[in-house]
């Protein structure tokens, strides 16, 4: 039987402590011990199902992080207060003075930043590559080197990374395979394919209500156990802690995580279609132009598409600002970072979340002024937002009326 992460997800039971369908909220800091010989044992991490201190974990985030971990087919998985919260450790844990990392040169700002500018103050170098070309990315890899990461899909040039490849790669060095699988949840399992940790940003398509912070890693038992070790673990020692609360809202959502993705996904191909047909320069998975289209079909789900994003060229920054300005005062979505809403939401990377990237890095990988990043909405009817969206990208001059009779 195939390996389907939305039956694996529903086919988890949990019951509130006085039978509720959903399970009860630990609002707790500190849990107590019947003997001080169970605290200390606890505290050496050899008291299994013992709960000592909520930074440590919870009853609510060890339920978010088994769904999640069935989710992702790994054998467990902790959870972050925020997807920086998840990255963060899970480096530091893996890295340590004089070590490298080779790293897609197309991330997420914030990722880039912290590999580029922290990093370094701890003596952990960086290279980025260019991950879609498998000999650069092995010619990078050093003796020193300890960790290959990349994004499945990349924010936000949405550039496909070759899992398995890059699992056989990391595997023949030595070294360990980190994939944030933020824009592809259900989609791709990076697990399945090879990789050694999985992160995401539970605050994206996870949670999908733009209310929650939240991260999660996904991998071994022994890896998680580090990250939680109460001596030397980065997750513990970081205090990048999820809120209970906020990990029962998130493990509710993640209930309907599968029709919302084939939702966006269904939208997103639509629109991606439609603005390629009228000749604006689309990037989306889904498309054959897409440079790595069959790579993307060979690793997917087909069951939950080719997920939300999408990216269109407005030629300059003037050109994006003009078009998402008046698409918010249409309604049609918001001017926002962040994705996986359900309203759309559009916003220039090279000056918001991509921002971090020195401008000629930004012209070196591709990313243009004028590119457009969007996160597709779960519209019922995507035939009328593309009607409005056209209309508006008529209004400011990104089409013609000639052009849209071909």
């Amino acid at each position: 039987m195939k390996f389907n992460p939305a039956d694996n997800i529903q086919d988890l039971q949990y019951f509130g402590e006085f039978g509720g369908v959903n399970p009860s909220i630990s609002d707790s800091s500190t849990y107590t011990f019947l003997s001080a010989k169970t605290m200390f044992d606890t505290f050496e991490g050899n008291a299994d199902g013992c709960y000592l201190y909520s930074r440590h974990t919870s009853p609510s985030n060890l339920y978010l992080g088994e769904a999640l971990a069935a989710m992702e087919g790994t054998e467990t998985a902790n959870v972050s207060a925020s997807g920086m919260g998840a990255i963060t450790p899970v480096l530091l844990q893996l890295c340590q003075a004089g070590d490298h990392i080779v790293s897609s040169r197309t991330i997420y700002g914030g990722t880039y930043a912290f590999l580029k500018n922290f990093t370094p103050r701890l003596n952990i170098e960086t290279t980025f590559v260019d991950i879609t070309k498998l000999d650069v990315v092995e010619a990078a890899i050093t003796k020193n080197t300890k960790v290959l990461y990349c994004e499945t899909v990349s924010n936000p040039l949405l550039e496909v990374a070759d899992i398995k490849a890059l699992s056989e790669l990391a595997k023949k060095h030595g070294i360990a395979l980190v994939v944030d699988n933020t824009f592809s949840p259900l989609s791709v399992a990076p697990a399945k394919l090879g990789a050694d940790v999985v992160v995401h940003s539970l605050t994206k398509f996870i949670n999908g209500s733009s209310d929650t912070v939240g991260g999660v890693v996904c991998g071994t038992q022994e890896f998680i156990d580090q990250l939680r070790n109460v001596n030397d673990g980065a997750s513990m020692l970081l205090g990048s802690t999820m809120d209970s609360l906020r990990a029962s809202s998130v493990l509710k959502n993640l209930r309907t995580l599968h029709i919302r993705i084939q939702q966006h996904s269904k939208n997103a191909m639509y629109l991606a279609e439609k603005f390629e047909a009228e000749g604006l320069k689309t990037v989306y998975p889904g498309l054959k132009s897409h440079p790595s289209h069959e790579l993307f079909t060979s690793m997917m789900n087909p069951d939950y598409g080719y997920g939300g994003m999408l990216t269109i060229d407005a030629g300059s920054l003037e050109k994006a600002n003009e078009l998402m300005e008046l698409m918010q005062h249409k309604n049609l979505g918001y001017l926002a970072v962040s994705l996986g809403f359900y309203k759309t939401l559009f916003s220039a990377p090279g000056s918001s979340t991509s921002s971090e990237i020195p401008e000629e890095e930004q012209k070196e990988m591709g990313l243009s002024d004028g590119l457009i990043r969007f996160s597709i909405g779960l519209d019922n009817n995507i035939e009328r937002t593309y009607e409005m969206m056209k209309a508006c990208m008529l209004e400011v001059g990104m089409l013609t009326k000639e052009a849209t009779l071909v």
